[in-house]
């Protein structure tokens, strides 16, 4: 059933895409950068096309996001509350590329993007205060 839910995802996210191309086609080219996967791999979703259909599909109960874009097939993580100042957030996924980054305890935060296509990933935080205490979410 995940896997039909994700693919139901792609198609209407990739018809929408489609359709905003065709009512903005005389607009200026965006600067945006197009990947899918493995392409996406390090990637910062806010330079790419990703961030324009990205849903969170998964919070932790310490709430960092596991976000995700069906036209890119890409994850990332995302914290915008809560923590501490010695927190940490990342991305992994069931091929082992995991990315990182740090959060203040403040404002919105997100990591570079994994490869999602037809595997899963994860997003976790890591509070150094707790004594390096980590809560993820489950698997996309």
């Amino acid at each position: 059933m995940n896997q039909l839910t994700r693919k139901l995802a792609t198609v209407a996210s990739s018809l929408a895409l489609a359709a905003s191309g065709l009512l903005l086609a005389s607009s200026p080219a965006s600067a945006a950068t197009s990947c899918y996967g493995s392409s996406c791999n390090g990637l910062d979703p806010a330079a790419t096309i990703c961030q324009n259909d990205a849903q969170t599909v998964r919070t932790s109960a310490w709430g960092v996001e596991l976000r995700y874009s069906p036209t890119c097939r890409a994850a990332w993580a995302r914290k915008t509350s809560g923590g501490s100042l010695d927190t940490s957030i990342h991305v992994q996924n069931t091929q082992g590329t995991t990315h990182s980054t740090y959060y203040g305890g403040s404002g919105s935060v997100w990591t570079r993007m994994v490869n999602d296509k037809d595997i899963q990933a994860w997003a976790c935080e890591t509070r150094a205060y707790e004594t390096l205490r980590t809560q993820c979410t489950g698997g996309y």
